[in-house]
């Protein structure tokens, strides 16, 4: 796999450019983007595919794609995330095969019904969504959904009223969830 070095980007900084943060920020270099979200990237991957070699394959690629398209991506983080998350699934359904003769993953072998890929791709969706929140609506997830914390333990965490706290919530995961059937993804339920 590359190195960091190898793709960094030795074009000049362009004041104004927006990034993910505030318009006073300039836009992170490919390094930090690279030193930030490969690790995050190649589990997403993994947990995809199951296959780490071929986790660090994509994930190189999707950056190499990042340094291709540079000037036209605003949200990097969102575009990797997206584009590691389609070449997994390409790779999937080329693979098809392969990836069903392997061992079951963890929800089959717990009793989970269903189309695998449809989980997989349903599950990259989400993680997609989450790319594109903002910091502090991310962090809410989190604190909720990661550590299991309660509205009142987030509220202490974030300054947030519990009141907001559950408001928010509420909102992001009603939004999350449009989006998803938007995308073609729906619950068990419907």
């Amino acid at each position: 796999m590359e190195t960091a070095s190898s793709l960094t980007d030795t074009r000049s900084e362009k004041p104004g450019v927006l990034s993910f943060g505030p318009m006073t920020e300039e836009k992170p270099t490919l390094r930090q983007i690279f030193e930030a979200e490969e690790a995050p990237l190649l589990r997403f991957a993994c947990g995809m595919l199951r296959q780490r070699e071929t986790a660090e394959d994509i994930v190189q690629e999707a950056f190499l794609r990042l340094h291709g398209h540079w000037d036209e991506v605003n949200n990097a983080r969102a575009w990797l995330y997206r584009t590691v998350r389609n070449l997994a699934l390409n790779h999937l359904r080329d693979h098809k095969r392969e990836t069903l003769t392997d061992e079951p993953p963890e929800w089959d072998a717990a009793g989970g019904s269903g189309n695998p890929l449809e989980k997989l791709e349903a599950a990259g969706a989400v993680r997609l969504l989450l790319a594109e929140l903002d910091d502090g609506d991310r962090q809410l997830i989190q604190l909720k959904y990661h550590q299991d914390l309660k509205y009142d333990q987030i509220s202490r965490e974030t300054g947030l009223s519990v009141g907001n706290v559950g408001y928010k919530l509420h909102h992001l995961l009603k939004g999350m969830a449009d989006s998803l059937r938007r995308m073609g993804i729906e619950s068990a339920e419907g």
